[in-house]
């Protein structure tokens, strides 16, 4: 990211996020990764696709650039409850079981 992420709106769109994201891991009955250094790149480059497109496009299962809606999966992903059973993990790596 180009600094960006310095600016009011980014900070005010990325708390926002990561507070959708922390009901969305309870709803899962999910955790965040441990490792906080990923769990701000993943929710920071989510936080840049809805600033920049109006949806949360997962930045890890990402074919376009930029992504697009009906062809670019959004957060969560259908697949997250069988990828946290399956793999222990999203594919992100954001979300584990709790």
């Amino acid at each position: 990211m180009s600094g960006v992420e310095t600016t009011e709106e980014f900070k005010g769109a990325y708390r926002a996020n990561l507070a959708r994201l922390r009901r969305i891991a309870k709803k899962k009955a999910a955790r965040f990764n441990t490792n906080w250094a990923r769990v701000k790149k993943v929710v920071g480059m989510m936080t840049q696709h809805w600033l920049n497109q109006g949806f949360y496009f997962c930045p890890c299962k990402q074919k376009n650039d930029p992504p697009i809606k009906g062809e670019d999966v959004t957060c969560p992903c259908p697949q997250l409850g069988m990828e946290l059973r399956r793999d222990g993990r999203c594919h992100c790596r954001l979300f584990y079981p709790a």
